[in-house]
């Protein structure tokens, strides 16, 4: 009878940075050889020194760092920007620097026989020297770009991914790709002789930059597929963004919240769930702020923290449209149950933008969170950058187990355009649609509760007005059609009747 062999299971390195662990499932394999591949300004520097510094910090494990290409001293300069003091970390004996870049003044071309050698020893002794668990390479190509003969350069880059192996170190070398989607490394080799695969790009899509990452090849080990946004933060470092790969594991409860307005709360079925995300959309003016304001102020008055994002307004002007209707941002933040936000889109990317919503998140603790509007986000992206933001937004708030409201502005001013064009409604649990209505001359309001998961609604559409003292919910609109179609028209008497006939009250469709 045959014994079974027992599996081998490749033991992975938390690299400590943020995201990447997770779409990794735990890290780079330990003791094995990673390579990073990237365009020009893709962030592979950045990457490879981030895993020493946090290697240091979260795990006490030193680092060596090779460089073929900058010098020590520039890449000292440059990682400080990240608040990482390589200098302080080489007095204590945790990050070692081995320069082996050429002399500039010098042209080099490697023709015949050469090796690796002494290069190999040079980075050995310095593991040692300070009991070494992390190697960095940047870049292999910048050297190896001197060899005319390729298969030397694969044979090299063999025997120093064999060496590190030998000295039980996990080791990050990058190298540079000409084109985003084109040859993994700009020699076209340098993959075969790596463990791992990680490629970053820096993608023009549209006039936009979108940086994404993307784990090509694990040998022996499993990772998460696709490719994932990352973004680069002053004081931070390099942040990965796993939004594609959110697991619906969030908790759903029948507890219900107002939504500031108590004949909304009726058209709902008695409120909003508190775990829910509701979308309000409706045409410029229509009145979004305005329901906005009145799920911040009711939170407020039943003692909940509200975060409002706001995009398009600066915090003066929403301040003095919340007066209008009888609510006081001043007080409220005041007090702490406030904390209004005002940003300009274009200040950042979808990414950054993200990573500071975490943030405030994270900061603030809220119970409720307004964004107002998600339409002005959209501009500054493609339609699938834009809808991993709104699901990467969702992901947070549903984690955190809050309320949200976002806004969305739709482009035509009577309706009678899908809310799913950008394909947001499928992640929202409830949609509130208003809508201008034009009849006989004069311009009305209305409002519909269009979807609400989990929860009987009202159907009907309804008009409403707007005071000093905000959103006024009064009948439904019975002889008017076409209202969500953008083409409302009046119906006459006879045509009611004729309708009530097809279709009496308590008729089953």
């Amino acid at each position: 009878m045959m014994e079974t062999m027992p599996i081998a299971v490749v033991e992975k390195l938390e690299t400590g940075i943020p995201g990447f662990d997770f779409i990794s499932e735990g890290g780079l394999p330990r003791g094995r050889t990673v390579l990073v591949s990237g365009s020009a300004g893709s962030g592979k520097t950045i990457f490879a020194s981030q895993f020493l510094v946090e290697g240091v910090q979260k795990h006490d494990e030193a680092g060596v760092f090779v460089t073929f290409e900058e010098h020590p001293r520039d890449i000292r300069r440059n990682v400080g920007t990240f608040g990482w003091n390589f200098s302080e970390l080489e007095a204590k004996k945790k990050i070692v620097f081995v320069d082996a870049a050429p002399d500039p003044a010098e042209e080099i071309t490697v023709i015949g026989d050469y090796d690796f050698g002494a290069l190999l020893a040079r980075i050995e002794h310095a593991i040692r020297k300070i009991g070494a668990k992390r190697v960095v390479l940047d870049s292999v190509g910048a050297i190896f770009g001197h060899f005319f003969d390729g298969h030397r350069v694969r044979h090299e880059l063999f025997r120093i991914a064999t060496g590190l192996r030998e000295m039980g170190v996990t080791a990050i070398l990058t190298a540079e790709r000409v084109d985003e989607y084109g040859e993994i490394a700009r020699h076209g080799i340098e993959e075969f002789v790596a463990d791992a695969v990680i490629i970053l790009r820096n993608v023009l899509e549209e006039e936009k930059r979108r940086r994404t990452i993307e784990i090509l090849k694990f040998r022996g080990t499993s990772h998460r597929k696709g490719e994932y946004p990352f973004t680069i933060v002053p004081n931070e470092g390099l942040i990965v963004i796993p939004i594609s790969a959110v697991e619906l594991k969030q908790r759903s409860g029948d507890t219900r919240v107002t939504s500031g307005n108590s004949q909304l709360d009726a058209m709902c079925g008695g409120g909003l769930f508190r775990d829910s995300i509701i979308l309000v959309s409706g045409a410029t003016g229509t009145g979004k702020t305005l329901l906005g304001t009145h799920f911040v102020d009711g939170g407020a008055a039943a003692g909940e923290r509200c975060l409002l994002l706001a995009y398009e307004e600066s915090r003066e002007q929403l301040g003095r449209n919340a007066i209008g209707w009888g609510t006081d941002f001043d007080r409220l933040e005041h007090e702490g149950q406030l904390r209004v936000v005002c940003e300009y889109p274009e200040s950042a990317s979808l990414e950054d933008h993200l990573v500071r919503i975490k943030n405030h998140i994270e900061d603030f603790n809220p119970h409720r969170i307004a964004i107002d509007s998600l339409s002005a986000m959209e501009r500054m992206s493609t339609t699938r950058g834009f809808r991993e933001f709104v699901l990467g937004v969702t992901s947070f708030i549903k984690d955190k187990e809050v309320t949200g409201l976002f806004t969305s502005t739709t482009p035509t001013l009577t309706g009678g355009t899908s809310v799913t064009e950008a394909h947001i409604s499928s992640i929202t649990d409830s949609i509130i649609l208003l809508r201008y209505v034009e009849l006989y001359g004069e311009m009305k309001r209305a409002i519909t509760v269009l979807k609400m998961r989990g929860s009987e609604h009202d159907k009907d559409i309804r008009e409403f007005r707007i005071d000093g003292n905000g959103m006024h919910i009064g009948s439904p609109f019975r002889n008017v059609a076409g209202i969500l179609a953008g083409n409302p028209m009046q119906i006459t008497a006879s045509e009611m009747e004729r309708l009530d006939q097809m279709f009496p009250e308590g008729t089953a469709l």
